[in-house]
C-alpha cells in the first residue's frame, strides 16, 4: 500500500486566527452560526467572510506586546561608578532624574556601527 502525503494541502478546520488577533473586532449573536469578524489591520476596516488559517498582519493577543512590557518594566539605575546597581522607588527615581547628567543610558539592542 502506498501512502501519499500532500504538503500545504487543505488544512483541517481549527477555527480562525481572528479570534486571538488584536486587530479583529468580533460580533457574536445568540446562535452558534451568528458571528461577524471585521479586520482592523486593513484600511478601511473590512469584513472577513471566511475562516482565516494564515495572516501576514496577525498580532497574537496571548503574547504580551513590547509596549506593554516596557510599561511594566522595572528601572535599574546607576548614577555613579561607585554606586551599586539596584531597584529604586518612583520618588527616588524622580529625585535622581532631576540631576540626570550622571545617569548613563541603558544598553541598546541595536547593533553599533563600526567607524
Amino acid at each position: 500500500m502506498v501512502t501519499i502525503r500532500v504538503q500545504d494541502g487543505t488544512p483541517e478546520s481549527h477555527g480562525t486566527l481572528c479570534t486571538t488577533c488584536r486587530s479583529a473586532r468580533i460580533v457574536k449573536g445568540y446562535r452558534a452560526g451568528e458571528m461577524d469578524i471585521f479586520c482592523g489591520a486593513s484600511y478601511p476596516e473590512r469584513r472577513v467572510r471566511f475562516l482565516v488559517a494564515e495572516c501576514s498582519a496577525y498580532d497574537d493577543t496571548r503574547i504580551v506586546s513590547r509596549s506593554d512590557m516596557e510599561k511594566i518594566a522595572w528601572i535599574l539605575v546607576t548614577k555613579a561608578a561607585g554606586r551599586s546597581i539596584g531597584f529604586v522607588t518612583a520618588e527616588q527615581f524622580q529625585e535622581m532624574e532631576d540631576g540626570d547628567e550622571g545617569i548613563l543610558p541603558a544598553a541598546s539592542i541595536e547593533p553599533k556601527l563600526k567607524e
